[in-house]
């Protein structure tokens, strides 16, 4: 068997231990938005955030978003005070990239309703949070802690007519935590593409 390069080692033993865990302190970061704006985790410091992991080329994040799963949650969650923070770590040259004028065409074309639409070309906040899927989902509290880290829901298809069958755990978590009581699923595995760091 031929040995791991030292690099691609120590990469892949970052990125395992990088991997952020409901309960854990949400990793600060500073990205650039689809508009030219930076967007702080901590200028957000007392809501609730959502961070989602996509890839607009992805069968399972379109999955979401052909039938309007992933723009109602989003529409219904804004309006509530959440900041729901698109995430995209596609690499230069891979599936998914985007520059910030076509992550905006694309956000207009699916009609989202999220508060940004985040790039991180370099895939350095998606390895920080251990991002495996798109979409992968991570729910951070107004204290700053991780909530919630997985899938979107119960149902590993790509099938958009599963989205009104299955469990939404995005949508249960924050319900629960928005009433003040315990999330019922804190962690779950993701599934989807995987990110094309």
């Amino acid at each position: 068997m031929k040995p791991y390069p030292l690099l691609a080692l120590l990469t892949l033993l970052g990125t395992a231990s990088a991997a952020v865990e409901s309960g854990d302190t949400a990793p600060e970061f500073n990205l650039k938005d689809s508009q030219d704006n930076f967007q702080k985790l901590s200028a957000f410091a007392g809501k609730f955030v959502v961070l989602e992991w996509m890839n607009p080329e992805c069968p399972f994040v379109k999955k979401h978003y052909s039938v309007g799963n992933m723009q109602k949650l989003q529409k219904e969650y804004t309006a509530k005070g959440v900041v729901w923070l698109s995430i995209i770590s596609s690499a230069p040259g891979k599936q998914g990239y985007c520059t910030g004028p076509q992550a905006e065409a694309n956000r207009k074309d699916q009609k989202a309703y999220p508060t940004a639409v985040l790039l991180d070309p370099s895939g350095e906040v998606g390895q920080k949070y251990g991002a495996k899927t798109t979409p992968h989902l991570f729910i951070i509290n107004p204290e700053g802690k991780v909530i919630y880290a997985g899938a979107i829901d119960s149902i590993r298809s790509t099938n958009p007519a599963d989205c009104s069958k299955a469990d939404n755990y995005v949508r249960e978590t924050l319900d629960a935590a928005m009433a003040g009581k315990p999330v019922p699923h804190p962690s779950t595995h993701p599934y989807g593409c995987g990110v094309k760091y």
